[in-house]
């Protein structure tokens, strides 16, 4: 498919979903009601620039737009109202993100689906979204409601920012399909976030990090939920060297979670969603994080892109 026929394509998507799902969220209430251009084209324009011409900067989809794009949406502006409006869609995207998890669901045919024990696998990791890292992490001040700093022992760093938490449906020789998308403080522990989630689950069999493991809460999962966490062992105090057998269960649960590690490097070269330095507002960090991840969806649902 070439460009504009890609173009084209998103933008009729955006359309179909725009009166039933967008809507209500974009609906304004002033003189500029209908701005001449639409949200459905600043949200197409985005999505491009960032699938199909791989910009990863807004400014920079912004100029390939202007350049390029002028003839297709006359109406573009400046770079401040492409920018302003595009934050002020940030309630989209996690609207856009569901509909595009549902349509690859629905297409996804459940041999596809990996089973342990007669149960779905799914595999769970987190991901952190940096604004700033190192010395300046100790002064950066942007979204301080949603956004604080943490160490990243897996980074060997300090960095502020969010961390990003993904549960996905585990599939044979493919990535995993996205079951639960959100996001907390940098500092917040991985699995707090999702005692919630699990609490509702039922028949399930989920593979994690050792940030997991809980053994009085996996016994209570087990037992109520036919929900079953698996994880790598960890050392007890004092302990130097796991035996045979712990090594070699922590070695099965590492390969099973890897798809889930895969799928977070995939994004990161898909769409720059890890780096958010450039982010200046909390719509900004919203748009970075959900506007990017739905870009993703997108191309996970759509073998087009």
């Amino acid at each position: 498919m070439k460009n504009i026929e890609k173009l084209i394509f998103i933008y009729c998507y955006i359309c179909d979903c725009y009166d039933s799902y967008f809507s209500p969220i974009c609906q304004r209430l002033s003189n500029n009601s209908n701005p001449h251009l639409t949200d459905q084209e600043v949200i197409t324009i985005f999505l491009y620039g960032l699938l199909v011409e791989k910009r990863t900067q807004i400014t920079d989809i912004y100029d390939f737009a202007d350049n390029y794009l002028r003839s297709w949406f006359p109406d573009l502006g400046t770079y401040q109202q492409f920018n302003y409006r595009l934050n002020k869609l940030h309630g989209v995207f996690p609207v856009l993100i569901e509909l595009l998890i549902q349509y690859k669901m629905q297409r996804t045919h459940p041999e596809n689906f990996v089973l342990y024990q007669d149960l779905f696998v799914s595999v769970v990791d987190s991901m952190p979204v940096i604004l700033a890292q190192g010395a300046r992490s100790y002064s950066a001040k942007v979204a301080p409601q949603y956004c604080d700093q943490t160490y990243s022992s897996s980074k060997k760093m300090y960095y502020y920012g969010v961390k990003l938490h993904v549960m996905g449906f585990k599939r044979f020789g493919k990535l995993p399909i996205p079951e639960f998308v959100g996001t907390t403080p940098a500092s917040n522990h991985d699995l707090e976030v999702f005692k919630p989630q699990w609490e509702a689950l039922q028949n399930r069999a989920i593979f994690g990090d050792k940030a997991y493991a809980n053994k009085d809460w996996e016994i209570w999962l087990a037992q109520n939920n036919n929900v079953h966490i698996y994880s790598p062992v960890k050392k007890k105090k004092g302990q130097e060297h796991l035996s045979f057998f712990q090594d070699l269960f922590s070695t099965a649960v590492s390969q099973v979670r890897q798809p889930i590690e895969s799928f977070f490097n995939w994004i990161i070269e898909k769409v720059g969603l890890q780096k958010a330095s450039k982010v200046r507002s909390s719509e900004g960090l919203f748009v970075h994080i959900y506007g990017r991840f739905a870009a993703a969806m997108m191309a996970m649902a759509f073998d087009i892109f």
